[in-house]
């Protein structure tokens, strides 16, 4: 994404997802001072893809079900048949 047209308000799901799965303890702490806790869980609850450990972070950080990601229940949906 080209950061000269990424704007704060209207990508924040996306500035979100990338500070959650790449970003670092401080810049975590700079997404929770800058958005609301309700955006910050929308944009989690929407997320595409969450590393293990981001995805356990974020299930106990901001109190969430698994069952409530999409990035949990789309991979649910494509899990591989035993052959």
């Amino acid at each position: 994404m080209d950061v000269e047209i990424l704007d704060e308000q209207t990508h924040a799901g996306y500035i979100i997802q990338q500070v959650l799965n790449y970003g670092t303890l401080p810049e975590f702490a700079t997404i929770i001072h800058f958005y609301n806790p309700e955006t910050i869980k929308q944009a989690i609850k929407q997320a595409g893809y969450f590393d293990p450990k981001t995805f356990a972070f974020v299930l106990s950080y901001f109190d969430l079900d698994k069952n409530e990601l999409q990035c949990y229940t789309k991979k649910r949906l494509h899990q591989a048949h035993w052959i």
